[in-house]
């Protein structure tokens, strides 16, 4: 018996997508750029308009093209179907421009659907954003930079708002960040127990800043969502497990410790026994996400 016929089939029933209207391929900033495409999906339920998610997909930013997987997850289902608009965003990777580029995709995506939401029946209202490993770092520093559009660490410049687009005068600030296990000081990542080694030139997140993170503090800096903590940030619910191999749990406790000492609602839950992904993204904690985004939205009386 080969390998192939002792794999479980596929549950298609759960992966299935129900949405009353579609919109794939969107380009957000109007430069015909792979990595600067979305998606909208508008749920079944409920009335337009729709309060909007931006989901935010994992690759170790080495991906410009994977916002496909926020319903391979389950997770984009599981929006539509308590009501939630889905916007599921690409974004370039690291092979594509360096950071800040990320992030001011991100924010470049937000600025679109805040200023065309009247088109696709969303409610600018209550924007939530929500994004796991890589993309839980870029949602995070969304968050945390709600109203941070340019800052100086360490001597350094870093313009995170940016100017692509033809909406920058829209504002991009988020509602409420649900970050599932975004890695966030990428210096202490090796030594808080990661099975990766995320030091050397070619990880993830040195190619993200442009070169070995620890020859290059300052930029990591910059890259870094506990930098920009203040006390305007949104609330936060930040999951990770405690068994994840490749970004250690310390990334979201950090975080968590720096958003609660700014005064910032936030919560953070350790699975136990959670990896990177398995047995964190699934229904359980899919519900509390849902709880948090749903009491968030309620306080925007929108």
């Amino acid at each position: 018996m080969n390998a192939m016929s002792q794999m479980p089939e596929p549950d298609y029933a759960a992966s299935a997508i129900e949405s009353s209207k579609s919109w794939i391929d969107i380009d957000y900033v109007g430069d015909g750029v792979t990595g600067h495409r979305l998606d909208i999906l508008l749920p079944k339920n409920g009335n337009a308009p729709f309060p909007i998610i931006i989901c935010v997909y994992g690759s170790a930013w080495f991906s410009n093209n994977l916002k496909g997987t926020t319903f391979t997850t389950g997770l984009g289902q599981r929006l539509l179907k308590e009501g939630f608009a889905v916007v599921s965003i690409n974004y370039r990777s690291s092979f594509d421009a360096k950071f800040p580029a990320q992030i001011q995709d991100v924010k470049a995506a937000i600025r679109f659907i805040r200023a065309n939401a009247s088109k696709f029946s969303l409610n600018n209202h209550f924007i939530g954003i929500t994004g796991w490993s890589s993309g839980g770092h870029l949602s995070a520093l969304a968050g945390t930079t709600n109203t941070t559009k340019k800052d100086t660490i360490n001597g350094m410049n870093v313009d995170i708002e940016g100017s692509l687009g033809k909406f920058t005068n829209e504002s991009s600030q988020v509602n409420a960040v649900v970050d599932w296990f975004g890695p966030t000081d990428f210096l202490i990542m090796d030594q808080c127990g990661s099975s990766f080694k995320h030091d050397e030139a070619r990880s993830p997140e040195s190619s993200l800043i442009g070169g070995p993170i620890q020859s290059n503090k300052d930029k990591v800096a910059l890259a870094n969502p506990i930098s920009y903590v203040n006390k305007n940030n949104p609330p936060f619910l930040i999951f990770h497990g405690d068994k994840d191999p490749l970004v250690p749990h310390c990334e979201s406790e950090k975080l968590y410790e720096k958003l609660q000492l700014n005064g910032t609602k936030s919560e953070l839950v350790i699975v136990p026994g959670g990896g990177h992904g398995p047995g964190v993204m699934i229904d359980k904690y899919y519900d509390k996400m849902i709880s948090f985004f749903k009491t968030e939205m309620q306080k925007t009386g929108k």
